[in-house]
């Protein structure tokens, strides 16, 4: 397929896990592209104009005149127009299992594990502040204290992280998508979850993961402190098969562009 007229630009958030997922499709197949942060919460705005009114969050990848949200959909238009590197395995069935295991951890794992972290962040305002700063672009996120502040009333607001009883079901959600990581590994070869080959599947379960195991090459440095009950809960996995699969796979797979 021809090249775009210009370089396809991506619309995210630099600690967002989802954001991390359409980063990652887009350097495993070596698609040039820019890429344009805006302040969390503000991004909202920003996606609703970008694709009228259908998406209220980020990523959203412009490429030929469209603006695609949701990091499943970039995604597909990546492997419509660069089947190079695919990430969708050839074999009928085997794609099935691989979108279906995407679809598994977008739902069941991605909205858990950002609820979880911000939820132990939010008592913890220098290191949400010294975190949160990361995300924001220009000087203001040179502002550790008011970019803090700000992150607490926007996770708040809009995730409702300061709700112990919803936390704790997100441990529990967590948990259980661990549980399934290390099933489906133990069913395959123990590298990859659909046949022998890196796919959505792999990209989509090491990248949701992150700010779990928070591996080398994430979007926050693995030497990052975290708060002590995250650590916690983090040692409480850290020997599991699924742990060092998400080490190993950003490891194998994960450059950047």
């Amino acid at each position: 397929m021809p090249a775009p007229a210009s370089p396809p630009r991506l619309w995210h958030l630099e600690v967002s896990h989802f954001s991390e997922k359409a980063r990652w499709a887009l350097d495993y197949k070596q698609v040039p592209h820019r890429r344009r942060a805006a302040l969390p919460g503000m991004h909202m705005a920003v996606a609703l104009w970008l694709t009228g009114g259908s998406r209220v969050t980020f990523p959203v990848l412009e490429i030929d005149g469209q603006a695609i949200g949701d990091s499943t959909a970039v995604i597909a238009a990546l492997e419509e127009r660069f089947p190079e590197r695919s990430l969708y395995p050839a074999d009928p069935e085997e794609r099935a299992r691989a979108l279906a295991l995407e679809e598994f951890f977008d739902e069941e794992l991605g909205p858990q594990i950002r609820h979880l972290a911000f939820h132990e962040l939010i008592n913890e305002p220098r290191l949400f502040g010294e975190i949160a700063a990361r995300a924001v672009p220009g000087p203001l996120g040179r502002s550790e204290l008011l970019v803090g502040t700000y992150a607490r009333m926007y996770t708040s607001a809009r995730f409702g992280v300061d709700d112990a009883a919803g936390a704790a079901v997100a441990r529990e959600k967590v948990i259980a998508a661990m549980d399934r990581l290390d099933a489906e590994l133990a069913a395959g070869d123990g590298t990859h979850l659909v046949g022998n080959c890196f796919s959505v599947a792999d990209l989509t379960a090491a990248a949701l993961f992150f700010p779990l195991a928070n591996p080398d090459g994430a979007p926050v440095p693995s030497d990052q402190p975290v708060p002590p009950a995250l650590e916690l809960f983090r040692e409480g996995l850290a020997d599991r098969p699924g742990y060092t699969w998400i080490q190993d796979t950003y490891r194998r797979y994960r450059r950047p562009s």
